[in-house]
């Protein structure tokens, strides 16, 4: 019997469902990270896999000279690190054998991010991957949904906890995905014009970086926009690009006799293409045959690229002396190979509260037919001419441990 003649393969049940809840709290054994170690190539590829040339990432005279005494890494960058910090006991590890959701489609709805200190040069991370919630929900995607909510929570090598990602897949049969991708026609993509491509060259050559000037908390108006930020139009190439900062994530690192080997023990990573030769399910993102099998129109980015889009628009605007605290953001469409997205963002509140001057941001992904395929909200820190420096924020928690638990905690309640 095959994995794909398995009773419930492809199909959400309540077995299914069940089975995935009693993961909570597990922690769950990653691949090794893309980086052990931040590196100044590690941050400066990352960097440029996006468009980012900012020299507080990439150039370490420079960011010698700033409040950070040295090269930070940009805020996603933590995609890449994160090292086991726990290992699932033996009920854990049975708990986790298998995907409950084997052969259903699993899409990424929304991420949070919430940064408490920045990683430097020479950091070492530790981490927990754990889910933390299980949601059912209907779907007009796909009739009926699982909402899996996991978390990711970062911590350096003494310990302090840098960062806790908290991500949403969700996972819906693929038979009705496929039925209504055939409902619905793929978008037209006619070619660029001139004046299209003129219009995006211009918006790249007129970006602006606050830098080294401060961007003071009295000084920003609510209403104010944030300067737009273009991305496209994407490419393949821009993808493989991506790829060589980010990593895989999915599929292990390695090709040939190291592909084999975790082909061996994972099969259903690597699906045949139409010459029968396996090859990583994540060939959706360039391989248009293999998003037509899954019912999608075409190749697709990735939720992640989007989300450093909108931190380097964020980051940009900050300057070398602001904070990103919090983003979170919905990727509500495919971003289409060919596809332009415009990063545009606007202030809509500033607070102090907590002895730090909040600045409140809403963003949007938009794309060259005006929908908008991700929706954004982000809480940036800004200096203040009264109180100078800004002062980062308290993690919720003192260990990795103790911030999974409140957080499973939150999701129950």
């Amino acid at each position: 019997m095959t994995v794909t003649d398995r009773p419930g393969y492809g199909l959400l049940t309540d077995e299914a469902i069940e089975r995935s809840r009693r993961r909570t709290g597990i922690p769950q054994k990653r691949q090794p990270p893309h980086n052990l170690e931040v590196t100044a190539d590690g941050v400066r590829h990352f960097a440029y896999g996006y468009g980012d040339d900012n020299p507080l990432w990439c150039d370490p005279a420079y960011a010698a000279g700033t409040r950070w005494e040295g090269v930070v890494a940009p805020p996603n960058f933590l995609y890449t690190m994160g090292e086991n910090a726990v290992e699932p006991d033996a009920e854990g590890k049975a708990l986790l054998k298998g995907d409950p959701f084997a052969g259903l489609g699993a899409y990424q709805a929304a991420m949070e991010f919430e940064y408490y200190r920045p990683l430097r040069l020479g950091d070492r991370c530790s981490s927990i991957r754990s889910q933390v919630g299980v949601d059912v929900k209907a779907s007009s995607f796909g009739g009926k949904a699982a909402h899996v909510t996991s978390d990711f929570l970062f911590a350096n090598g003494a310990g302090q906890l840098t960062a806790l990602q908290r991500g949403t897949w969700i996972h819906t049969e693929r038979y009705n995905s496929k039925d209504r991708a055939s409902r619905k026609p793929p978008p037209e993509f006619p070619p660029y014009t001139s004046a299209q491509l003129a219009e995006i060259d211009a918006a790249y050559d007129a970006e602006e970086r606050r830098g080294a000037r401060p961007r003071y908390f009295e000084d920003v108006r609510i209403g104010e926009e944030l300067q737009p930020r273009v991305k496209g139009p994407l490419t393949v190439t821009d993808v493989v690009v991506w790829h060589l900062g980010w990593g895989m994530q999915l599929t292990p690192p390695g090709a040939f006799a190291l592909a084999r080997r975790v082909r061996n023990k994972a099969p259903g990573l690597y699906p045949p293409n139409g010459r029968n030769i396996p090859d990583t399910v994540q060939r959706l993102h360039w391989e248009p045959e293999r998003a037509h099998e899954l019912g999608i129109p075409m190749s697709y980015d990735y939720g992640a690229m989007r989300e450093t889009w909108l931190t380097h628009a964020l980051t940009d605007w900050t300057g070398d002396d602001g904070w990103l605290m919090r983003l979170r953001c919905e990727h509500r469409k495919f971003n289409y190979i060919g596809d332009t997205t415009w990063v545009r963002g606007k202030v809509v509140d500033k607070v102090e509260t907590e002895g730090r001057a909040e600045v409140h941001v809403e963003l949007a992904c938009t794309n060259q037919r005006g929908e908008t395929t991700t929706p954004a909200r982000a809480v940036v820190l800004l200096p203040t001419r009264r109180d100078g420096a800004v002062r980062l924020p308290e993690p919720p928690a003192a260990t990795l441990q103790d911030l999974l638990q409140s957080e499973i905690e939150r999701f129950a309640t």
